[in-house]
């Protein structure tokens, strides 16, 4: 038979009334009070009915995220951090894949996912800002990621630029001139590939280096599309002394094919990336990458979403921080 609040009362000797102020975490109670409940509650085994509770208090203390996929390690390592910080601050986090899907993201901002949450953090890939602002209703939301950038909206952003910039300074500074980039298109401008390849530009003019577009190879952002392009880029004979991966599983795919082609890294080309996961540290040779205080960016957009639900007052001036970035020199580009 299940345990009731009837029965916590009686274990812990109070009201109904107090069992459900300490379940909803009113404040005004003694903390000694507070205790035998808890205490009683952890003895009988007794689950709250999240839904019915939410019903009554207008809150779920759930935050939501949405992103592209969870297979991609950089958004696996931020969505860990993202639910440490939400459950250090009593809230849980309930993750969705968008898959780069417009319906998707469509659903995650209007459906039943947005209704279970009380703010939304959202990575958007697919809807642009008049499509977010129009769909968002009055629930808080923060975005991450720089596909979209709007003066309207929270948001908690990466310096891409001047972290792309840095890394092709460190190779340029190492004596390379023939650097290779993974990942975007000639002539991209808006998200993180364009800003990112912005900032890589943006190097070779303040070192006096030609920008040369044959060096710039599209592909998704994946190990294998690495991969593949890397083995373009060999296999086209244009010459290459150094390669950026626009995120890490670009610089470790790249890595793999040069390896396996009998290429030296770093003696003949470099290899660095971008978002420093786990993987780069134990790669072999350990891969030299951007750190774009991805723990921070967690805390931040966190606190900012939970100020946004929590705050009485109806209008508040937009946010957008920035996260301090570090590079990270290792053995595939001293």
């Amino acid at each position: 038979m299940a345990v009731t609040m009837n029965d916590v009362a009686r274990a812990a000797g109070v009201s109904l009334k107090t069992v459900s102020n300490v379940i909803n975490n009113y404040e005004f109670i003694r903390p000694a009070t507070k205790q035998r409940v808890l205490d009683a509650i952890d003895e009988l085994g007794y689950e709250t009915n999240l839904t019915a509770r939410s019903l009554r208090s207008g809150k779920t203390s759930m935050l939501g995220l949405v992103l592209a996929d969870l297979s991609i390690p950089y958004y696996a390592e931020l969505a860990s951090d993202i639910m440490k910080a939400a459950w250090a601050r009593g809230y849980r986090v309930l993750v969705e894949q968008s898959g780069n899907e417009a319906e998707h993201e469509q659903a995650a901002l209007q459906g039943q996912f947005r209704s279970l949450t009380d703010g939304l953090l959202f990575i958007p890939l697919a809807l642009d800002a008049e499509q977010i602002i129009a769909a968002a209703g009055k629930k808080p939301l923060v975005l991450l990621g720089e596909f979209v950038q709007d003066p309207r909206l929270d948001m908690v952003l990466i310096q891409n630029q001047e972290a792309a910039a840095a890394v092709t300074t460190h190779l340029l500074e190492g004596g390379r001139r023939r650097i290779a980039v993974l990942g975007a298109h000639d002539g991209d401008e808006a998200g993180s590939n364009g800003l990112r390849l912005r900032g890589y530009r943006a190097a070779l003019a303040a070192a006096g280096v030609a920008y040369d577009p044959a060096l710039v190879v599209p592909c998704d952002w994946r190990r294998d599309a690495g991969a593949d392009a890397t083995a373009r880029l060999l296999d086209s004979g244009v010459e290459f002394d150094a390669v950026f991966g626009l995120n890490d599983a670009l610089a470790l795919g790249a890595l793999h094919e040069l390896l396996v082609r009998g290429r030296k890294v770093p003696e003949e080309i470099a290899v660095a990336g971008f978002d420093d996961i786990d993987e780069s540290r134990f790669a072999s040779p350990s891969l030299t990458t951007v750190a774009p205080g991805r723990a921070e960016i967690a805390e931040r957009s966190v606190e900012l979403l939970i100020q946004r639900i929590e705050s009485k007052d109806a209008v508040a001036n937009v946010e957008q921080p920035e996260a301090v970035f570090e590079l990270r020199i290792r053995q595939s580009a001293p």
